[in-house]
């Protein structure tokens, strides 16, 4: 097992991770990932002075940007999708697919224990299924079932929630774990 502590500087927020073992399995399509970080929420203060009043708005009040006007909808570049707040790993490209929406769109998390689900019945007459990051406690958007086949589900996330890390910068960004689920090996 190998064992480091990592300072990592992510949207000017220091975050703190501790990089456990370097291992990844893969159980119901969903990747696990052993190298295990410790991602934590940032204070109300150090949140607003990072985020953007847009991204504030989103991760902390539930607010919903625009569709089509967003940063990530029509993203096609490999690599994966993490808290904007916390730098929490959420979403792969693999899984991002064209819903139309505006928004994107994913089939499943990459690493499904750090996304959440809850109730959401902001909206009496159409109930829906918020979905959160599990330590940084943002809200990221809806899952829907009306996703392609192979999951049935529609993951639809605020770019505001989110930030991209292009794979040829996953092991310099931290998430160099990631790798193998784009074909390459991190070093």
């Amino acid at each position: 097992m190998k064992n480091s502590l990592l300072i990592l500087l992510f949207t000017g927020i220091p975050l703190l991770a501790v990089a456990i073992e370097d291992k990844e399995t893969t159980k119901n399509n969903v990747v696990e990932v052993a190298e295990q970080h410790v991602y934590s929420k940032p204070s109300d203060e150090e949140l607003k002075k990072h985020l953007t009043p847009l991204q504030y708005s989103v991760t902390q009040h539930e607010a919903t940007e625009q569709p089509f006007k967003n940063e990530y909808w029509n993203e096609k570049r490999e690599g994966i999708y993490v808290d904007i707040a916390s730098g929490e790993p959420l979403f792969s490209s693999k899984d991002k697919f064209k819903s139309g929406t505006g928004w994107p769109s994913f089939t499943r998390p990459l690493v499904g224990d750090n996304v959440v689900e809850r109730k959401d019945n902001v909206l009496f007459f159409l109930p829906r299924t918020e979905v959160r990051s599990k330590n940084g406690d943002s809200h990221l958007g809806h899952v829907f079932n009306d996703g392609p086949k192979s999951t049935g589900l529609r993951y639809c996330i605020n770019s505001a929630a989110i930030q991209f890390i292009p794979k040829d910068q996953l092991k310099d960004k931290g998430y160099g774990s990631f790798l193998k689920s784009f074909g390459l090996v991190s070093n």
